[in-house]
């Protein structure tokens, strides 16, 4: 069993987190009212609900160690000769989470654009962009995001990296994926993890 301390994660229970994401029927039946949300995802662990998993944590997470949590993802499953597209998009996220300033968050867009939103890199560039600010394209006008989209984003980043190296690898990607999430909720930034 892996510790888990959730020092990152606010929520005090589990069924606050599930609030927030849809999770499987299957992954639903496990949920005690008062469980605490590290509880609730060592039973989706051990039960193999991989993605349910992913969905769970991926929401708990704080935007910024969500995000982070995506390009540690991303940069496992790039390969060995990954596109330039792909190559910016992981490089400007990870640059919004080591400054995450307006400057940093706005170019995002692009880079998940050129994309073409297909990729791990490209939804984990989206996410940074739905962090924060406006997501409006037109000058002065301010149109916040919604507080949901930074988790569905990284959701989709961390399951399209689980899947990109090939079917035989999805569930060893998805077990390293989520020790790496567990690791920066409990604090930590996901790197040492193997």
């Amino acid at each position: 069993m892996i510790e888990m301390n959730f020092a990152k994660i606010k929520q005090s229970t589990a069924s606050a987190i599930c609030n927030l994401v849809e999770l499987d029927e299957q992954a639903m039946q496990l949920l005690q009212d008062d469980a605490a949300p590290a509880q609730y995802l060592q039973q989706l662990i051990e039960k193999e609900f991989y993605p349910d998993a992913v969905r769970f944590l991926a929401v708990a997470l704080p935007k910024r160690e969500a995000i982070w949590w995506a390009c540690l993802c991303v940069r496992h499953t790039l390969g060995e000769s990954p596109s330039l597209a792909d190559v910016k998009a992981v490089e400007m996220a990870e640059a919004w989470v080591y400054r995450p300033t307006e400057e940093n968050r706005q170019p995002t867009l692009l880079a998940a654009e050129a994309t073409q939103f297909k990729t791990p890199a490209g939804w984990a560039a989206v996410a940074v962009f739905w962090s924060g600010g406006s997501i409006s394209p037109a000058k002065g006008v301010i149109v916040p995001p919604a507080d949901e989209l930074t988790g569905k984003a990284v959701i989709g980043a961390v399951m399209l990296a689980a899947a990109r190296s090939g079917v035989d690898k999805i569930k060893a990607n998805y077990q390293l994926f989520l020790k790496q999430g567990i690791h920066i909720a409990n604090g930590g930034d996901g790197r040492a993890v193997q």
